[in-house]
């Protein structure tokens, strides 16, 4: 039956955006992980490395995010292995993630110049000491804008994750459209909820980003 928008159906897609936010830290978590071990591979001296990250990223950056939902979903099923929504939804943009995230952070720590890696041989440290003492703390400041910029448009990609059940806040309205069939109303309240979420985001990564350019 149709009914009135009313502040109650406001109230449920702002409880929503909980289960926004949470798939959003869940695919950092996991894509951070992919994330740093794609980009160590990438700058890594090592050929056979360089070529299993370059491989990687290519390989999931050529296939859209929601075929990658549906792999997890419906393609897990098939094969006798049924998850959850949300176990799915998260896996799938953690693989996702991972990719986007690896070649970012590559590219900030191939942006330090040779000099500093060459500096941090001299010293006796292996690899991993140097990433960690030399290149990477020099490397953030280069990936902050474009690791932020991603973590926006990785809030609004959650909303595919309505395709295979999960609700958060993009299914959440698609619901309240269907019970008060009023979905400009709606979508206003949708759209204004994820700024709510990626423009604060913005503004403090702004701020960071001026912070750590004067501490340089």
């Amino acid at each position: 039956m149709i009914r009135e928008l009313s502040g109650t159906d406001v109230l449920y897609l702002v409880m929503a955006m909980r289960w926004t936010v949470f798939l959003t830290l869940l695919a950092l978590g996991g894509g951070s992980v992919v994330g740093l071990v794609i980009a160590a591979c990438g700058a890594s001296k090592n050929p056979a490395l360089r070529y299993l990250a370059r491989g990687y990223v290519g390989f999931v950056q050529g296939i859209p995010l929601l075929v990658w939902l549906f792999i997890f979903y419906f393609g897990l099923s098939i094969l006798g292995y049924s998850l959850p929504p949300w176990i799915a939804a998260a896996l799938g943009f953690s693989v996702y993630a991972g990719a986007f995230l690896g070649e970012i952070w590559r590219g900030a720590l191939i942006s330090i110049p040779r000099t500093q890696w060459e500096a941090g041989t001299a010293i006796g440290l292996t690899y991993l000491e140097q990433l960690r003492h030399v290149i990477i703390p020099q490397a953030v400041r280069v990936a902050i804008p474009p690791t932020v910029g991603f973590t926006v448009q990785l809030i609004k990609n959650t909303s595919l994750a309505a395709v295979i059940g999960f609700v958060e806040l993009t299914r959440e309205g698609q619901l309240t459209t269907a019970a008060t069939f009023q979905p400009f109303a709606v979508y206003l309240i949708v759209a204004a909820l994820y700024f709510c979420m990626c423009y604060p985001l913005t503004r403090y990564s702004r701020a960071l980003e001026r912070t750590r350019r004067v501490a340089r």
